[in-house]
C-alpha cells in the first residue's frame, strides 16, 4: 500500500468527525509518528510503498480515531509547555488553559523572590516564601499526568516540591513523566477531599476537578468518553468543594507570604474567588479566550 492511499483512507473515512483541515493535521502528525515524516518530507513522499506493519498501524490509527478517541491518547503522549509528556486514559490531555496557569505562578514566584532578595537586610523568624532555596516548598494538589510540578521543576529546580493525586493510575504516569524531563518531585497518593495535609507549603497550586455534575450533558463524548471522569467532575453535587478545602487549609498549612494559584470553572469565577476573599490579595484572572480562569491569592499575616 501506498501512502497516498492511507491519505484518501483518512480524507474518506474522518469527515463526520473532523474538519478537512484537522484531517489533514492529523494525518500528519501520524506520519511523523510511524514514518518520522515531517510535513515537508510528507510531500515528496506519498508514493512511498509501506511496509505491511506500517499500514496496519496507520489504518488501525483512522479506526481509533473514528471512536473520537483523542490523537494525543493515541500517540500516548502529547507537547505541553513546549515539552513531550506521556499521557494515557488515566490522566487529562493538558490543555492551554493550564499553560496559562503555570506561566502566571512563575512570574509571581519569581516576582516574589526578587522581592526577598531587596527585603533580605530585614530579619523575620516567621517563614517566608523563598525562591532561590530548598525553603520554596510547592504543592500540587490532583497532579494527574504530574505537568504542573515538572514544569516548576524546571523553573525552580531546589525547590522542594509535593504532588498528590487520589489515582495510582493517574500517579504511575506522572512519575514515568518526572523521569523523562530527570526531575525529582515527591508523588504522593492521597484523598485529598477526605485526609490533612501535614506540612507547610510556600505555594500550592491545583486544576482540580470543578465540572459541576448538572454540567455533564454540556460536555463533549471526546472527552467524558475517554478522559478520567474522576478528573474532570467534582464528587459530589458542590462544584467548589476542592476550593473550599483549600482555602480550609490555607490558614494552617499556606506559609507567610505563601501563594495560590488555581484554574477554575469558567462559569463560577465570582463564586471562587469569594472563598478567598479573606487573603491580603485575592484577583481573578481570564484565559486568553475571555473566560474567568485563573484565581491568585497571597497571605501576607496581619503585623
Amino acid at each position: 500500500m501506498k501512502l497516498s492511499e492511507i491519505k484518501i483512507a483518512f480524507q474518506k473515512e474522518l469527515p463526520d468527525l473532523y474538519s478537512k483541515s484537522e484531517i489533514e493535521e492529523l494525518f500528519a502528525i501520524f506520519c511523523e509518528h510511524f514514518l518520522e515524516l515531517n510535513k515537508v518530507e510528507l510531500r515528496f513522499n506519498l508514493d512511498k510503498d509501506l511496509s505491511e506493519v506500517e499500514s496496519q498501524k496507520l489504518s488501525e490509527t483512522i479506526s481509533e480515531l473514528k471512536t473520537g478517541k483523542p490523537f494525543q491518547q493515541i500517540l500516548g503522549e502529547t507537547e505541553f509547555f513546549g515539552m513531550k509528556f506521556f499521557i494515557n486514559e488515566h490522566v487529562l490531555i493538558p490543555r492551554p488553559e493550564t499553560e496559562e496557569l503555570l506561566e502566571l505562578a512563575i512570574n509571581k514566584i519569581k516576582e516574589q523572590g526578587q522581592k526577598e532578595v531587596i527585603d533580605s537586610t530585614q530579619t523575620d523568624s516567621s517563614r517566608t516564601l523563598k525562591h532561590s532555596d530548598t525553603q520554596l516548598k510547592i504543592l500540587d494538589i490532583g497532579t494527574g499526568s504530574g505537568i504542573i510540578p515538572i514544569v516548576l521543576k524546571k523553573h525552580f529546580p531546589d525547590a522542594d516540591i509535593s504532588a498528590i493525586d487520589i489515582s495510582e493510575d493517574a500517579l504511575k504516569i506522572a512519575r514515568k513523566n518526572a523521569a523523562l524531563h530527570n526531575t525529582e518531585i515527591n508523588f504522593i497518593q492521597k484523598d485529598y477531599l477526605n485526609e490533612d495535609l501535614d506540612k507547610i507549603y510556600d505555594v500550592i497550586i491545583s486544576n482540580p476537578p470543578y465540572i459541576g455534575i448538572d454540567e455533564n450533558p454540556e460536555i463533549e463524548d471526546s472527552v467524558k468518553g475517554f478522559e478520567p471522569n474522576i478528573a474532570l467532575f467534582s464528587p459530589t453535587s458542590d462544584a467548589l468543594i476542592f476550593y473550599k478545602k483549600i482555602a480550609d487549609n490555607s490558614e494552617n498549612h499556606l506559609s507567610e507570604n505563601g501563594m495560590i494559584f488555581l484554574e477554575i470553572n469558567q462559569k463560577l469565577g465570582n463564586e471562587t474567588l469569594e472563598l478567598f476573599r479573606n487573603f491580603s490579595e485575592s484577583a481573578l484572572f481570564k484565559d486568553i479566550s475571555g473566560n474567568d480562569r485563573i484565581i491568585f491569592c497571597k497571605k501576607v499575616n496581619p503585623q
